[in-house]
């Protein structure tokens, strides 16, 4: 298992290497990766995934966005989400946790992960929550990692591929 820097990842940043942030979500979902899209799913949506959904909560300062890097290329990211109500101020979500199947089975995901943690320390968030497709192959990782399982949620959402609909479960750590 290699070791691969994690940084966080500007707005700016993010607008420089849109082709490169698109080509990572297209490849997961082609991939079928369950991460709210189905197939057929074009790179132009991808691109404006990125565009009007993510990009404007890094701006405002709700989200932040976490890159893990191989010789240059991107290799995965994860998302901390940090808009939350008033009454929630210690709390963050964890979106989309991305790693490109080029790049699989690396510890990049781990990686994104313990770095998520610390931005959220930093940020005095101290509990996370994210929901994952119930026996995907995170969910192994999110336990390994001290995350419990709330519970599961059946035909949450539809598969990314076929006409099933999938589980989700629902999961939390406190930090």
């Amino acid at each position: 298992m290699s070791t691969c820097p994690v940084t966080s990842c500007t707005a700016d940043q993010m607008q420089a290497r849109m082709a490169e942030f698109s080509d990572l979500l297209h490849a997961c979902v082609q991939d079928g990766a369950s991460i709210s899209f189905v197939h057929p799913f074009a790179l132009q949506s991808a691109a404006d995934f990125w565009n009007s959904k993510v990009l404007p909560r890094v701006i405002a300062g709700h989200r932040v966005v976490l890159i893990a890097e191989i010789e240059g290329c991107l290799a995965g990211s994860v998302q901390l989400d940090c808009d939350t109500p008033p009454n929630q101020p210690h709390r963050a979500e964890v979106a989309k946790l991305l790693v490109h199947p080029r790049f699989r089975r690396n510890g990049i995901a781990r990686a994104l992960m313990i770095a998520l943690e610390a931005e959220a320390t930093q940020r005095q968030r101290r509990l996370i929550t994210l929901d994952t497709r119930t026996n995907d192959h995170a969910e192994p990782l999110y336990r390994s990692l001290g995350y419990q399982t709330v519970g599961t949620i059946p035909d949450y959402a539809k598969d990314p591929v076929s006409d099933r609909f999938d589980a989700t479960t629902v999961m939390y750590k406190l930090l």
